[in-house]
């Protein structure tokens, strides 16, 4: 039997997001970040129908996935913030999965942590200096 002080609680409860790795509580660093389909395979990995993911897919450019996101957070034990792929299965139940390369291409407002790979190595460590002085890294023959 639950105690009186638990049923009358009537703030929200801590969402129950734990580490993969080591278990521990995870606490967010960051937004939510909506997932959205665009390709009907993405539709019916989630259990939708080809030919219902076709209509949808036919009426809308891309569909919100509900119950879906990516999120950033810090683990205690870890040391470190983490992006994770949350899917919430049940009430206050979470399914925390590290997201693979593919799932950051249906994110809308996130920006890739491995950065953009049509970037050049060279325009990456350029926009990383503070002291920019460009004319060392170009060798001029003469």
């Amino acid at each position: 039997m639950h105690r009186r002080c638990d049923r009358n609680r009537k703030r929200s409860k801590r969402r129950a997001i734990y580490c993969p790795i080591h278990g521990c509580y995870l606490n967010s660093m960051s937004q939510k970040y909506q997932l959205y389909a665009d390709r009907p395979g993405q539709l019916q990995q989630r259990g939708i129908n080809r030919r219902i993911a076709l209509i949808l897919l036919a009426n809308q450019t891309a569909v919100p996935l509900e119950g879906e996101w990516i999120e950033a957070f810090w683990c205690e034990q870890c040391q470190q913030t983490s992006w994770y792929h949350i899917r919430k299965l049940k009430d206050r139940t979470y399914e925390v999965l590290v997201p693979p390369p593919e799932i950051w291409q249906q994110v809308t407002g996130v920006i890739d942590p491995k950065g953009n790979p049509s970037v050049g190595e060279f325009t990456r460590r350029h926009a990383r200096l503070v002291g920019y002085n460009g004319l060392k890294d170009f060798q001029f023959v003469g």
